[in-house]
């Protein structure tokens, strides 16, 4: 099984040049550990993500690694030109030398697109045609496109992706929507929730997949070709109190990220939209399996445990978030790398 990164890059109480620079060393070790893949978020005027824009960030990270692959986890792609998103997929493939991976999603807060003057109720349709454009932009010399929302006409295409067609596509979702439409189309998948929602929303997935009969862009390294992954919290220490020391914390600090535009808007009705797959505590994330601290072996027992109940062959590790200090992130990801990453290889 393979093993990747994940990170929001939440707000701090380190400067933010300083905050930038400890992910970017944070990413370097990862790379060097071995780690398939660090994915990063985009969120919008929220305290939950500093790299609101996931093409400069990465960017930095793809000129200081060498094998670790990269990708946006999602572009939320109603706030793009897709011409300009192009060029950027592009640039990013070419800087990163073909490490880019690119997941794609509509955004689960209506606040944050609501900002960019999109609305909630339409944002799937806009998604979709985004995505059709995005696709047809990256496989021709000249982009013609009609769709509802964009519309080309013999625009040129000069830069061309490295990876050939394009760099493979991903879908994030914690609902059967998605997970069936990621399906639908063979993208490469990860499921976000607690246990249970996560495995309904895999088997969606997988359900779909079959009926299309092929991934869109297949990976060897993964079985059948399509990489199929679940998002957990994870802090590895010496002891089981030292390492819920270090997450509870950090915990309460990415709940109250998560929930910040939730409290700001005081629960309008629209905030259902935001369907945040996440426990209101430490302690409830411990419950719905969203959270695995302790020391290597058992971290290493509750990830064996999860991923064949799930349907996974790839784990997500969620490993520096909230108030976590670059001193315990490095060392949880030391502690990952020596004992529990060579356990995970032979799921």
């Amino acid at each position: 099984m393979k093993i990747g990164l994940f990170d929001h890059v939440e707000q701090s109480d380190r400067p933010l040049a300083a905050l930038f620079d400890e992910r970017l060393e944070f990413a370097a070790a990862a790379d060097e550990a071995g780690f398939y893949c660090l994915h990063v978020a985009e969120h919008h005027q929220t305290p939950l993500s500093m790299v609101p824009a996931p093409s400069v960030y990465l960017a930095a990270i793809a000129r200081l690694t060498k094998r670790i692959r990269l990708g946006p986890l999602v572009y939320l792609l109603p706030l793009y030109s897709p011409l300009r998103l192009i060029d950027e997929i592009v640039m990013l493939d070419h800087l990163s030398h073909g490490r880019l991976d690119v997941g794609v999603g509509r955004g689960v807060s209506p606040f944050e697109i609501g900002y960019h003057k999109i609305d909630p109720e339409r944002s799937r349709e806009i998604f979709i045609d985004a995505y059709d454009c995005l696709v047809a932009g990256l496989t021709h010399d000249t982009l013609n496109h009609d769709g509802e929302f964009y519309q080309y006409r013999d625009v040129p295409m000069p830069l061309r992706p490295l990876q050939l067609p394009y760099p493979p596509f991903w879908y994030g979702s914690s609902n059967t929507t998605g997970a069936t439409w990621a399906g639908e189309h063979g993208l490469h998948f990860t499921a976000n929730g607690p246990v249970a929602l996560a495995k309904t929303n895999i088997a969606a997935f997988k359900e779909a997949l079959a009926r299309r009969g092929a991934p869109l862009s297949p990976k060897p390294e993964f079985p059948g070709g399509t990489a199929i992954g679940a998002l957990r919290y994870v802090v590895v220490a010496d002891t089981d109190e030292e390492a819920r020391r270090i997450a509870q914390p950090a915990a309460e600090r990415h709940i109250a990220a998560l929930n910040w535009l939730r409290v700001k808007h005081a629960q309008t009705a629209m905030a259902t939209r935001l369907n945040i797959p996440a426990g209101g505590s430490y302690d409830e994330l411990v419950g719905q399996g969203l959270m695995i601290a302790g020391t290597p072996d058992k971290v290493a027992a509750e990830i064996e445990r999860q991923a064949p109940e799930l349907g996974i062959n790839y784990f997500i590790a969620y490993m520096f978030f909230g108030t976590m200090s670059r001193a315990d992130a490095m060392r949880s990801l030391r502690l990952f790398r020596a004992e529990i990453m060579p356990r995970l290889a032979a799921l």
